[in-house]
């Protein structure tokens, strides 16, 4: 009776453990950010100019490729008052956090030059922010740049 208790147990504990790997890829979730970017030109009439090389990214953001599974991103070409959004999906929880820091550093840089060039936007851009959901990480400086957001964070939930 004992043999047949600890082998039903047995049973029962290698089920959970397959069942507890299957339940945790499933919930990683598939966005494509150049279709997220295509929306929020869409609904917001943006026309600014594409970040579309590592290289690029790693230029203006400081971001290297070996962080990015993909990224969509887009500036304005105006140095003064820039309207910029960032789109990144880190490979890992590490490579997030290295593009929050470097997209953070991004922001502290256009709010200084803001400051300098074009002072009436400045609470424009305070009210503008680096996001981080999950290997998701965001910067977004627009007028819009609250339902540019919740565009983003609406693909990435």
């Amino acid at each position: 009776m004992k043999r047949i208790i600890a082998l039903a147990l047995v049973a029962i504990l290698s089920v959970a453990v397959f069942a507890g790997c299957g339940s945790s890829e499933s919930s990683s979730k598939s966005v494509d950010l150049a279709s997220v970017m295509e929306t929020i030109n869409t609904n917001n009439k943006l026309s600014l100019d594409k970040v579309d090389s590592a290289d690029k990214l790693n230029r203006y953001y400081s971001i290297e490729e070996k962080d990015v599974k993909q990224f969509a991103a887009e500036k304005d070409s105006d140095p003064d008052a820039p309207v910029e959004v960032v789109l990144v999906e880190a490979v890992d929880s590490d490579a997030a956090a290295r593009v929050e820091t470097a997209l953070n550093t991004r922001y502290d840089s256009v709010l200084r030059t803001y400051t300098s060039y074009t002072p009436e936007k400045v609470s424009m851009v305070k009210g503008c922010k680096v996001t981080k959901d999950g290997n998701f990480v965001s910067l977004i400086i627009a007028d819009n740049a609250s339902d540019m957001l919740k565009t983003f964070q609406d693909a990435v939930k």
